[in-house]
């Protein structure tokens, strides 16, 4: 017997079209994001990712100008006190939030978000590099990265980053005696400079024992990647059972298509 690979297309085409129909529906939608460090072994970990689905109004820095307090509160210790509060009052109806907590190399964590994808059609993100004193990832621009269309429809499916994008709040001085998973954080000094790219500094942490005890060793190049944020539609629970009925529906059309081939 050979493989029905009408049947499978047919299967496959009425589960994509029920998908994409519960993504582009009338918000909200679920929406499963998942975040991965993908920096070698002993290399960069990352603190909690601070997340938000927006109108594309809150720009939490800029590129070559000085760092302000919500960014810093990210950089520094990776709390994110300042960045949520910011960003709920330039952008009251977005959904935010925090995913997982230290993630380490090798390390994901997943979490589902119920977004409005008509209001909040963008995605703005910022999370800690550490070992680092002020290292973080995170989008300069708040349109950067857009999830949906203007029917609501899901189109970003990844957003990688990689050692040539982390950056440096330029708030505090490099000084691995207060640098964050290495050192005591409190002896921090002040740097007074600007945001920037720079990566190449953490190889001055290579050496040294990590707060999840192991020796750091940076081995990044430019184009090395270290995260990964993914996004997923997550069907609402009332369109499974159509989907069942559609996979029935296709499967019965084809053993009756396959009876009838038989009878000829």
């Amino acid at each position: 017997m050979y493989p029905d690979f009408r049947t499978a297309t047919l299967v496959t085409a009425a589960l994509s079209t029920l998908v994409l129909s519960a993504a582009a529906s009338a918000s909200p939608v679920n929406i499963s994001v998942k975040v991965e460090n993908l920096a070698p072994t002993n290399s960069i970990s990352f603190a909690p990712l601070h997340i938000g689905f927006n109108n594309g109004t809150f720009d939490a820095f800029n590129n070559g100008q000085a760092a302000t307090a919500p960014i810093i509160s990210v950089a520094e210790g990776g709390s994110g006190s300042a960045w949520q509060p910011a960003f709920a009052a330039a952008d009251p109806t977005a959904t935010r939030g925090t995913i997982g907590g230290l993630l380490q190399p090798g390390q994901s964590v997943s979490q589902i978000f119920t977004v409005d994808n008509m209001l909040n059609q963008f995605f703005t993100f910022a999370a800690m590099v550490v070992p680092s004193n002020d290292f973080f990832i995170g989008n300069d621009s708040p349109t950067a990265f857009r999830l949906f269309d203007n029917s609501g429809n899901l189109i970003l499916g990844s957003i990688g980053q990689k050692a040539s994008d982390i950056w440096d709040a330029g708030s505090e001085a490099f000084d691995p005696a207060a640098a964050a998973f290495v050192g005591n954080n409190g002896l921090r000094t002040d740097q007074n400079g600007v945001v920037s790219f720079n990566f190449t500094e953490l190889e001055g942490f290579n050496g040294l024992t990590t707060g999840a005890n192991y020796i750091f060793d940076s081995q990044l190049s430019a184009n090395s990647d270290v995260y990964r944020i993914s996004f997923q539609a997550v069907p609402e629970p009332e369109t499974l059972p159509l989907m069942a009925t559609a996979l029935l529906a296709v499967l019965g059309l084809s053993r009756r298509r396959r009876t009838e081939a038989a009878l000829r």
